[in-house]
């Protein structure tokens, strides 16, 4: 495997997880509402559990949905079904700053689960590996997992670090409410863009 061939596949990696999305998002809001410890967990959480899906796709998930298409419709359904209810409790959160609404706060298996059911995750799954890797070789597959891990995790984490910077603005239930009810939008909007 060539040095250029990891490079190219780390310039991928970075555009397909710096890129805003359903993941982002979330890991924006969670850093502004709940502080870094929180943004962090979730972000790792959705870097394990979009690598997870990257390696079972790289590894022959990719000839299942070959075999029955109607999988990624199914897929895809859910996946927003799932991001609109997420959409939804960030849109009716009140915005309080109390200990207690750290039970709401997403969890790490929120960020797992979230990656399973996100469009952009498979779509970057997908492609990547075949661009990348047509003939799906172990080897490779595992390579690119291995580099594709820590540049989701720190490209996630530039969104943990943007929520936290807003997150001193907006110290107000009125203001987090306002900044919660933009970013449900976002994402609420991301999954009409799915369908188009």
């Amino acid at each position: 495997m060539t040095l250029s061939l990891i490079l190219s596949m780390s310039l991928f990696a970075l555009a397909a997880s710096l890129s805003p999305g359903p993941v982002n998002l979330i890991s924006l809001s969670s850093s502004a509402r709940y502080g870094i410890k929180i943004g962090l967990t979730f972000v790792t959480g959705a870097s394990l559990g979009f690598i997870v899906l990257f390696l079972l796709i790289g590894f022959g998930l990719n000839y299942f949905i070959d075999v029955l298409p109607w999988l990624t419709q199914v897929l895809q359904w859910l996946g927003i079904a799932f991001l609109l209810y997420l959409s939804y409790q960030l849109f009716s959160d009140n915005g309080e700053l109390s200990s207690d609404a750290n039970n709401k706060a997403p969890s790490f298996m929120t960020g797992a689960i979230m990656q399973w059911v996100n469009p952009k995750a498979w779509l970057a799954s997908i492609s990547g590996i075949a661009a990348y890797i047509p003939n799906a070789e172990a080897f490779k597959v595992v390579t690119f997992a291995s580099v594709y891990l820590p540049i989701c995790w720190l490209s996630l984490g530039v969104w943990v670090g943007i929520g936290i910077f807003l997150g001193q603005y907006f110290q107000s239930p009125a203001k987090m409410r306002l900044l919660n009810k933009s970013l449900a939008l976002l994402l609420a909007g991301s999954c009409f863009l799915i369908l188009i």
